[in-house]
């Protein structure tokens, strides 16, 4: 199956979500239509790449597709690094971590100028991009972070990282 053909399956299948919206008893069908063929191509698919790459990760990667892990089991978490801290916007920080395995969320916290307070930024679903708001322009802000789940239920803290707000 080419990537065009398995666009076109996701097209259709979007459309008919679309359609089934305000309900019916066939548009609901034909969704469900749609949504079984798009299931049964990215299973023969998924097949396929698994069998020619044969527990080769280097013949899988060279497919475009990436290597999962499918270990759930609980151990305790790395802590997350900071890759990237800037200014998104006027008081908005954008804030990049580092991913840990098996991560369910991560706990973000911020202290200013150094007091050793740290103040509760929120929890996030994802760690390419945290955007922190409501900041103090000329505010030099401390920004940690941790990994929430595995065994311990967290991680320890990222090393902090400083910036100031504009």
């Amino acid at each position: 199956m080419t990537p065009a053909d398995l666009g076109a399956l996701v097209t259709t299948f979007h459309n008919a979500v679309l359609a089934a919206l305000p309900g019916g008893i066939q548009v609901t069908a034909a969704k469900n239509a749609a949504r079984d063929d798009l299931l049964d191509a990215l299973r023969k698919e998924a097949s396929y790449v698994q069998g020619i790459a044969n527990h080769d990760l280097d013949v899988l990667l060279t497919s475009g597709f990436y290597a999962i892990s499918t270990n759930r089991a609980q151990t305790p978490l790395d802590p997350p690094s900071i890759s990237d801290l800037e200014n998104l916007a006027t008081t908005k920080l954008l804030v990049r971590l580092s991913p840990v395995t098996n991560a369910k969320s991560y706990n973000v916290q911020t202290n200013t100028n150094g007091n050793g307070t740290w103040t509760d930024a929120g929890i996030y679903t994802q760690a390419r991009r945290i955007v922190l708001g409501n900041l103090t322009p000329g505010t030099t802000y401390n920004v940690r972070a941790r990994a929430i789940g595995g065994s311990t239920g967290s991680s320890d803290w990222s090393a902090p990282v400083s910036l100031m707000a504009t």
